[in-house]
Order: C-alpha cells, then structure tokens, then sequence
C-alpha cells in the first residue's frame, strides 16, 4: 500500500470514498437495485390473479411459489454469500446477482407446460425453478450492498445513507403494484414479468462499469482493533442465556409469518371477492396500504424508540399493542362486502402492525455483548425469513384449498369434478348450473375463511411480544450489563 493511499484510508473516516457527489450516485445506484429487488420479488403476488388461472394451479401451489420456493435458497443461501462478500469483490458479486434474478424474473413470463421427448414437465415447476433463481440472486444483493455503503460514507453520514438504501422496501412493493397492476390489466401478466425483469440486466451491466469497489475498512478510524469473528455455535450459547431474544424472535417470525401469508394473497382476495381487475386490485388498493405500512413502519418504530429511554420495555409492548390493534381491522377488511371499507381496514392494519420490524433490530442486537450482534441479527433473520417468508404463503394457500374442496364436498361436488381455476369468471360460464352455483358458494369464500385465520394469529405475536417485554430489562446489556456475556 503506497503511502498516499495510506494516508487517504487514514481521512476516509472523516470523507467517505470518493467525492461526495459520486458517493451520492452510488447510493443512488444501490437504491435503484433494492428497489428492483423487492420489485421483482412481489411481481408474482400482483399478477397472481391472473397467472393462477391461466396456469391452472391451486392456492397451496401459488402459495408455494411466493413463500417457501422463493425463501429457502433465499435464506440458505444469503449467509454463505454474506461470508463471501466479506472476503471477495462486492461489486462483481451484485453484478452477478442482479442479472441472474432479473434474468430469471423475465423468464417467468415463459413459464408453460414443456415435453421433453416422453416427460412433460408442467407449467407450475418450470415457475418454481425460476423463482428459485430468483431467490438465489436476490440473495446477494443486501449484503454487500451493506457492506459498499460501509465503505463509502463515514460513520456520521451512514445512517442516512442506508436509511435512503431502506428505502428500497417499501418503494419496490409500491412499484411492483404500479407497474405490473397496469401492464397486467394493459396486456397480460407475462408481459409483466419481461418489462420487470429485463431491465435488471441493462442495469447490472452499468453498475458494473461505473461503480468502483472500495479498498475494505476504508471509513474506518485508523485506530480501530481488529475484532475476531464471532462464530455461530459461540453465538447460540449466548443467545441461549437470553429468553428476550427468543421471545422477540417468535413474535417476529408470527408477524412475518402473517403479514407475508397476506401480502402474497391480498391481489387474489380483492379479485375473488370484490370482481376488480388485477390492475385496480394492485393499483389503488395495494399501492396506499403499502405506503400506509411504509407510515407506520416509520412512526411505532419512532415511537418506541422515543419512549425507550424512559419506558425500556415499550420497544416490546409497543409491537404487542400494534399486533393486537392490527386484528380488528383486518377481520373487518376480510368480511365486508364493501370494497372502500375492505380498503380502509387494509391501510389501518398495515399502519399499526409493523412496529415489530424495529424492535427485531434494536433487541436481536440490544440483548448480546457487542461481538455478538452481527451473528445474533442473522440467526433471528434466519428463522424470520425461513418459517415468515417460507410457509406463511403457504399456510394460506392450503387452508383456502382445504375450505374449497370441503365446502365443494358438502354442496355434492367433488374435486374431480370442479378445479378452482374452473371458477374463474372468465371460464365459469361454460360449467353446468349447479357447478356455476357451487362456485358462487366457495370460490371466494373459502380464501376469505383463510385470511380470517391468518389475521387471527396476529395475536399470537403479540403475546410473545408481551412476553419479551417481561423479560426484556433483565436480558438487554445497555440496561444491565451484567447479562453481557
């Protein structure tokens, strides 16, 4: 290392990489990219009403491809890569990724039935393959975003900078209802996938010629020790100390479980029951609850926070009460047959639930000693993605199923003689009468039955949040350091 780039590491504390307006554009850049993520993360749940008829698939197999196919490499997959991005270049790592899952976001658009010589593989797996890939790309972009940002912007200006990065959450779902909802409704749900997902690769491309990979440690203070890594079993038998954390850990992972489980269907329910379009299902419902659950996000988090200093365990019972508060208008949303008042109910539940995501934070790392934090956050993310994102879409997805074929059952009809995807308005004119009129009886409501449970487990997690709160004073290390391991 030469003695100029010495001296620049020793003032990138202070600076950041680079001039201030590139590390604006990389933030910027790295913004557009999350964005994209979660873009084309939650595509399939917009165009769900459309793709799952045409496909011919059921609620547990759509379940299947939002939640369990897409998170389990997902979540395998994102700590070894997180491991990689510590040692390797971060830059050609998010290259790879975001051509890999915009490749394979467009390649859903082709998914159909496909004979190779005498095995016919079905639409619903060639869509599953892809939203694996997905996945496995998506995987690779937070942690060595995270890590970039570390590297370009000093400690007093990083906060912001991945605060504006955070961003990319709630934009991306918003976008994702926006423009596949209009593209949907416009032409179809493939071309949805193709105008998604194309463009990734065109952006990868950019990222890779104009952002510069940081030399590793560059905004750290010249003085800064050196830490060993902490290693996974050393980090469980801390955690194993703290029963907070595991409390929190299962009210998050409830909360997922059941806010993840909705979102996937939320198009589907709005469609069923209330016979709008894909479009305006994703466009003026999901697009203001997604930005009332952004609000909300932001306003019990602040609120907990706020009240922490004075009240330590608010950062516990005030996700408890937003859970518990949340239940209600959920119900409510879910057995109207008013559509501005099923709206209503969606805005406000998704406004008071979600002070859970800050809490997740501020405990997973607030109740282990300081070597600890990085390990204890990824076990608690660990089991949140893999049961939250994983089986909640299909939980749902199978209770809905299980009501259809059993409400079916009792009207006479079994489910050999009538699919699902037979009920759809577009094809349910060509059934007999009496099927038409069993239709009229479970195709809605046995998806309306299933979101009903699902909300109701709402409280499960405000119990455990409860139960964190009990235990919270005496497990967090800023309030009794003696638990500090």
């Amino acid at each position: 290392m030469t003695t100029a780039t010495q001296q620049n590491m020793n003032e990138g504390h202070l600076t950041g990489y680079g001039t201030k307006s590139y590390r604006t554009y990389v933030l910027i850049t790295l913004t557009i990219i999350y964005i994209m993520n979660f873009v084309d993360r939650g595509l399939l749940a917009v165009v769900g009403p459309d793709l799952v008829p045409e496909l011919g698939i059921s609620d547990t197999q759509f379940g299947l491809l939002t939640g369990f196919g897409f998170a389990l490499l997902y979540t395998v997959v994102g700590i070894p890569l997180a491991r990689f991005a510590d040692r390797s270049n971060r830059v050609l790592i998010m290259t790879v990724c975001v051509a890999l899952w915009s490749l394979m976001t467009a390649l859903c658009g082709l998914a159909t039935e496909v004979t190779i010589g005498s095995l016919t593989i079905g639409a619903f797996w060639i869509l599953l393959m892809c939203r694996v890939g997905v996945g496995i790309g998506e995987a690779g972009c937070t942690p060595p975003a995270n890590s970039l940002i570390a590297d370009y912007f000093a400690p007093r200006d990083r906060s912001q900078a991945l605060g504006i990065y955070s961003m990319g959450v709630t934009l991306g779902t918003m976008f994702a209802n926006l423009i596949g909802g209009w593209v949907t409704d416009m032409f179809d749900w493939r071309t949805a996938f193709f105008v998604v997902g194309l463009p990734g690769l065109l952006v990868a491309f950019i990222f890779k010629l104009t952002v510069k990979e940081p030399p590793r440690g560059f905004t750290d203070p010249p003085d800064t020790p050196v830490q060993e890594r902490a290693e996974l079993g050393e980090a469980i038998r801390e955690l194993m100390t703290k029963p907070a954390f595991w409390w929190m850990t299962g009210g998050a992972t409830v909360a997922a479980f059941c806010g993840y489980g909705i979102s996937s269907f939320q198009s589907i329910f709005l469609v069923r029951t209330h016979g709008i379009t894909t479009g305006e299902a994703a466009i003026w419902i999901n697009t203001p609850v997604s930005l009332s659950a952004a609000l909300g996000t932001f306003a019990t988090g602040w609120l907990a926070t706020r009240l922490y200093q004075k009240y330590p365990g608010a950062i516990a019972w005030v996700p408890a009460l937003g859970l518990a508060i949340c239940v209600p208008f959920y119900l409510f949303a879910f057995t109207t047959s008013n559509l501005f008042l099923a709206a209503l109910g969606l805005i406000i539940g998704g406004f008071v639930k979600y002070g859970y995501i800050t809490a997740q934070y501020a405990i997973g790392q607030g109740v282990v000693s300081m070597r600890m934090r990085a390990m204890a956050t990824a076990v608690m993310l660990f089991v949140v993605n893999l049961i939250g994102y994983g089986f909640g879409p299909l939980f749902i997805g199978a209770i809905s199923d299980i009501f259809f074929i059993n409400g079916a059952a009792e009207l006479g009809v079994t489910a050999e003689q009538l699919a699902r995807s037979q009920c759809h308005p577009s094809v349910v004119g060509t059934l007999s009468e009496n099927l038409q009129s069993v239709c009229g009886e479970v195709y809605a409501q046995s998806l309306e039955t299933s979101m009903v449970i699902m909300s109701l487990l709402y409280l499960s997690g405000s119990v455990f949040f409860f139960l964190t709160w009990r235990r919270l004073e005496q497990d967090m290390v800023d309030r009794n350091p003696s638990s500090a391991t």
